[in-house]
């Protein structure tokens, strides 16, 4: 049996957050909300910690939050819900027609 497809995996999503900030909270909200329809592993890291700095130094982010996906920059400030749900769509909704037309092409 083949390994499973990447598409399958959970998106790794790290959230460089303040404690004060209503962006994060947005993020945090907005991530939740998402993580009842697509596989999501969402890691925080306070901006303050070390490797807080590092990744916000690292990718040149002008505030928080900075969001990674599987550690690529997305964004920094206000979350953009939209096109973080066109990438989740994108990646896992069409994962399973693809595997089922797979299925059917080597059944039929």
């Amino acid at each position: 049996m083949s390994s499973p497809t990447p598409a399958f995996e959970p998106l790794r999503i790290t959230v460089v957050d303040s404690e004060t900030c209503h962006f994060c909270e947005d993020a945090h909200r907005a991530l939740t909300a998402l993580a009842a329809s697509y596989p999501l592993a969402v890691d925080t890291v306070d901006v303050r910690s070390e490797a807080g700095q590092a990744l916000m130094a690292r990718h040149r982010a002008p505030m928080s939050p900075l969001v990674l996906l599987d550690g690529t920059f997305f964004s920094s400030g206000r979350l953009p819900r939209r096109k973080l749900e066109k990438l989740l769509k994108n990646r896992y909704d069409d994962a399973p027609s693809t595997a089922v037309a797979a299925r059917e092409t080597h059944h039929g």
